[in-house]
């Protein structure tokens, strides 16, 4: 196990329109996060998240092109390839409260949002392919 001290709490919104999962992304970049955790509330005009088949090892991307709730974004930032890289799941809801969710995925379109980022210090996360999985994880 590795261990992080807190370094640093970035809060704010995004702009309506912003693609969620690039927006994130942009804002890792920006403050230079390489090891940290993300958390997201709001509401978007559309969402594409996936759901990860284990025995074809690939996501499938299911798209709502409708307005939902965000109830929770969760995720983390570690290194991927030399850069920062956000891995986060999305939990929403529909007007008649029913709850969706998985892998979030491009494509999910800003209504309002809130972020919270936390940046760790110490040596960053870094993931790597796992072939058992067909996934990057972080390294042991």
């Amino acid at each position: 196990m590795n261990e992080f001290t807190l370094e640093k709490v970035i809060m704010g919104r995004l702009e309506q329109g912003d693609d969620l999962l690039e927006e994130l992304n942009r804002l890792v970049g920006k403050h230079n996060i390489k090891s940290g955790t993300i958390k997201v509330i709001g509401a978007v005009k559309k969402a594409h998240y996936g759901f990860y088949d284990q025995s074809l090892q690939e996501y499938k991307i299911i798209k709502k092109e409708k307005p939902l709730e965000i109830l929770n974004v969760t995720g983390n930032i570690s290194i991927y390839a030399d850069k920062p890289m956000v891995h986060a799941h999305i939990t929403l809801a529909d007007k008649s409260g029913n709850v969706f969710g998985g892998h979030l995925a491009d494509g999910t379109e800003v209504f309002a949002a809130e972020v919270i980022l936390r940046k760790f210090s110490g040596k960053p996360l870094k993931r790597v392919y796992e072939e058992n999985s067909g996934l990057t994880l972080w390294e042991e």
